[in-house]
């Protein structure tokens, strides 16, 4: 884990990083409305957190077939996923609501999906956002076996045709991360990474291992003990459940950062990136479908990832909103806003970029 600074001569980079975060701020205070969620968020998770246990509800008090079973296993993947977006992701950046023992409940409910909320807070908020794409620093574009994510990275004849397989191992992210949370634990722990964050590695740990032994019962042991499902079956579904959250999560995230006109940037020798912060973020991230109302809504906004990037801390549900504002100033001082219109282009621009990357020498 590589600590990079961000250092800037440059006074138009310097005079950016202060434009953009006075516009956004002064739309607040004209319009007068907190930068936290509201009624509309509260909806939105009732909505998440029904679709992620109704189902589960259903297979576990009523009679169906296997093959009902299964459309309920995809619903819940769905809603696993919804809730890591557009609930828990908010809440553990602490823009969910501006009461810190509310982002506190709502960030718990990644103890719902079975997984750690102080090694997702290390990695995302800490390791990934102030290190947005770059090699040894943002765990996210680390390579994952068969995937490769920076160019940065060595090349393996496996990744030649990562554009093809990608898609089936971003759906494993969940169900590794079930597992990953122990040693990404340990790892935190030997780079101080949890004191930092005010966090005791016994007792996380420990709730690690209360959570996720709750979380095996409720979806494996629960169906085994009042179900008429054979092991197999239920084996299957808990997979299925995963595979599709962990595919949509994945896709999602990657499709923000890993696409065409994205940088990578390398830090210097002495650890530095030679550009000012939000600088950085406009070049490593993209915007991505962003008249698409129900993309919107069910990912949490995250399809507005400069946005979100620039202002971590304001609630997803405001970044229409924002993104105008932020969407011009950029270009004011003439830097690249880097938006695929629709899903569909985004999509095929995270394949597009999968193939580069499998390929460059």
């Amino acid at each position: 884990m590589k600590k990079v600074k961000f250092i800037s001569s440059s006074l138009q980079e310097q005079d950016f990083a202060t434009a953009v975060r006075k516009n956004v701020n002064d739309y607040f205070k004209e319009k007068g409305i907190s930068t936290k969620g509201n009624f509309l968020m509260t909806l939105q998770t009732a909505a998440m957190l029904s679709l992620y246990i109704a189902p589960l509800v259903l297979i576990l008090t009523v009679s169906m077939s296997a093959w009902f079973a299964m459309i309920m296993t995809i619903l819940i993947g769905i809603g696993m996923a919804g809730v890591g977006m557009s609930v828990m992701h908010d809440a553990v950046h602490g823009s969910y609501s501006k009461r810190a023992w509310v982002n506190k409940i709502f960030g718990g409910t990644m103890y719902l999906l079975g997984s750690s909320v102080i090694t997702w807070k290390i990695q995302h908020n800490y390791l990934h956002h102030a290190y947005t794409n770059i090699e040894g620093s943002d765990q996210d574009i680390a390579s994952k076996g068969p995937i490769r994510l920076s160019e940065h990275a060595p090349l393996r004849k496996i990744h030649r045709y990562q554009y093809l397989h990608a898609f089936f191992f971003y759906g494993l992210m969940t169900i590794s991360k079930l597992i990953k949370d122990f040693s990404q634990l340990n790892s935190y722990k030997k780079s101080d990474a949890t004191r930092k964050h005010l966090a005791h590695p016994t007792l996380e740990l420990v709730k690690m291992i209360v959570v996720k032994a709750l979380y095996l019962f409720v979806f494996i042991g629960l169906p085994l003990w009042v179900t008429p499902f054979t092991w197999w079956q239920i084996m299957i579904g808990f997979f299925i459940i995963h595979w599709f959250a962990g595919c949509i999560m994945s896709t999602i995230f990657q499709m923000a950062h890993i696409v065409e006109i994205v940088n990578q940037p390398m830090s210097t020798p002495q650890g530095t990136i030679e550009h000012e912060w939000a600088v950085h973020e406009v070049q490593t991230t993209a915007d991505f479908a962003r008249k698409n109302l129900f993309l919107y809504w069910y990912i949490g906004g995250l399809n507005f990832q400069i946005e979100h990037h620039l202002f971590p801390n304001i609630c997803h549900i405001h970044y229409r909103k924002i993104a105008p504002i932020v969407e011009k100033t950029i270009k004011d001082f003439g830097y690249n806003y880097n938006l695929k219109p629709t899903f569909i282009k985004a999509l095929g621009s995270h394949v597009r970029r999968l193939k580069v990357l499998g390929r460059q020498v």
